[in-house]
């Protein structure tokens, strides 16, 4: 990845570049938008007072827009999150395109092999096409309060803080690149996240209005990639690392510097589905 980018090629990523705003204001942990396909309708309507019709429209989206912030507050204070007031447009788009207005696009890839043992699945060799993706870099003292504070920019960037104006709908899976030391034991405080422009968009994506937020053409690339269950921090992406090397039968042909998580569900469902890429060097 070149300085302030994120190729899939895996390089840079300075970490003399500052966080912008993440920077400042209070500390943020996780919340993801796997975290907004929790909520339900039913959840938003237990607050309701079943007079919304005769409020007008205008009045009934205020209201929900108020509902929906309030309850992602509350979720996210479990994560040690605060999420700020101008988030309730982004929360309120993709809650309500999340549950059956658009659906959610896969990153294309070609399997290229599969390697199993015991009916387990050891690894993946996958190709995937050059494509363009949003992605932003962060520098923040822990994995989970940089995905926060990226993850929550890019929200804005597909709900409308984009050239179209437009909702541009949601892709899986939502990606961080990862970089550690030499001996694999600890991750570096570069993060970047990334989002797959849907097809649609690919021909022309639009630019974010925030001008940390770059569009990047990642190459073609040969992925190595091991899935895995549960939670995602420091601690498990290290280990996730070491397991994949271990069961690689040429761990060399990969970058050993950057890695790729791939997150596909809700973090609050019991069997959570996460992989770790490794990708082969060009």
């Amino acid at each position: 990845m070149d300085q302030g980018g994120c190729h899939l090629n895996g390089g840079g990523g300075s970490d003399s570049q500052g966080g912008g705003s993440g920077g400042s204001g209070g500390r943020l942990g996780m919340i993801t938008l796997e975290d907004l396909e929790s909520f339900s309708e039913d959840q938003l309507s237990d607050s309701g007072n079943g007079s919304l019709e005769e409020e007008g429209e205008v009045m009934e989206e205020e209201e929900e827009q108020d509902r929906l912030l309030h309850y992602w507050q509350d979720v996210a204070r479990g994560h040690q999150v605060e999420v700020p007031r101008d988030m309730a447009t982004p929360i309120q788009q993709l809650t309500t395109n999340n549950h059956g207005a658009h659906d959610r696009e896969s990153v294309p890839f070609t399997l290229i092999t599969r390697k199993e043992k015991c009916g387990e699945v050891l690894y993946e060799k996958r190709h995937y096409e050059k494509a363009y993706w949003a992605c932003i870099t962060v520098h923040e003292d822990t994995y989970e309060q940089s995905i926060c504070y990226g993850f929550m920019r890019l929200m804005r960037y597909i709900c409308q803080q984009n050239s179209s104006g437009s909702y541009l709908g949601l892709t899986i899976p939502i990606v961080t690149v990862v970089r550690t030391d030499e001996a694999h034991s600890t991750l570096s405080r570069s993060v970047t996240v990334a989002y797959y422009l849907p097809t649609f968009h690919q021909a022309q994506p639009p630019r974010p209005h925030d001008a940390e937020i770059i569009i990047e053409e990642w190459p073609a690339t040969i992925i190595y990639t091991r899935p895995f269950a549960g939670a995602t921090n420091e601690y498990t992406i290290i280990n996730q690392i070491s397991m994949l090397a271990e069961v690689l039968d040429s761990p060399e042909l990969c970058l050993n510097d950057s890695f790729i998580v791939a997150g596909y569900t809700n973090p609050a469902a019991a069997n959570r589905q996460n992989e770790i890429w490794f990708l082969e060097r060009p």
